[in-house]
């Protein structure tokens, strides 16, 4: 039998800090909603659906692609799919956020919002896709487009986590001082 030779195996330790660090970070995200049943105003499902959940997927599809591409394939071809399908999938998945964030009505998004919950997730799934597609043909562009879709994808769920963060904390402090004046006031 013929080795099979894996053009992916110098990515490897990429792909094991990438991977690593998109795991540790979904973890780290279950503590940001477990902040969010702290405050009074509570959030809705809506909303959870459309900010939470995705960076949950972000930070899963990098983990989900440092493994595809760190697992020892038989061809190349097996890879190829496995990474046209994390791309299409994700492009579907955001498409579906998109509708989910234009639908919910309680948090007016900024050209910032848009770009880093669908734009930018889009982009970065479309080139996922792309190496999946071209792969074959163009494996050292493909290996580099896959990895800067990972780190896209990363960055993204970094971001959107940080966002929530900020905005618990501002909240959290706006409620505090709402209370402190409403205590102060007389009956």
């Amino acid at each position: 039998m013929q080795e099979v030779t894996n053009p992916f195996s110098a990515w490897e330790n990429f792909y094991v800090i990438v991977g690593s660090a998109g795991g540790a970070l979904t973890g780290l995200q279950f503590v940001v909603i477990a902040l969010l049943t702290e405050l009074r105003k509570k959030r809705t499902l809506d909303q959870l659906d459309a900010f939470a959940t995705p960076t949950i997927v972000h930070f899963c599809a990098v983990l989900l692609i440092g493994s595809l591409l760190s697992a020892p394939w038989e061809s190349l071809t097996s890879a190829a799919i496995a990474l046209g399908l994390v791309g299409g999938v994700g492009i579907i998945y955001t498409a579906l956020v998109a509708r989910r964030v234009r639908h919910q009505t309680d948090y007016a998004l900024v050209l910032e919002d848009w770009l880093f919950h669908t734009a930018l997730p889009f982009v970065a799934y479309a080139a996922v896709l792309a190496a999946g597609l071209t792969v074959l043909h163009h494996t050292v562009d493909a290996a580099f487009g896959v990895a800067g879709a990972s780190l896209l994808l990363l960055f993204i769920g970094v971001h959107n986590a940080w966002d929530t963060v900020t905005f618990i904390a501002t909240e959290k402090s706006t409620l505090g001082e709402a209370e402190r004046v409403s205590a102060n006031e007389d009956p």
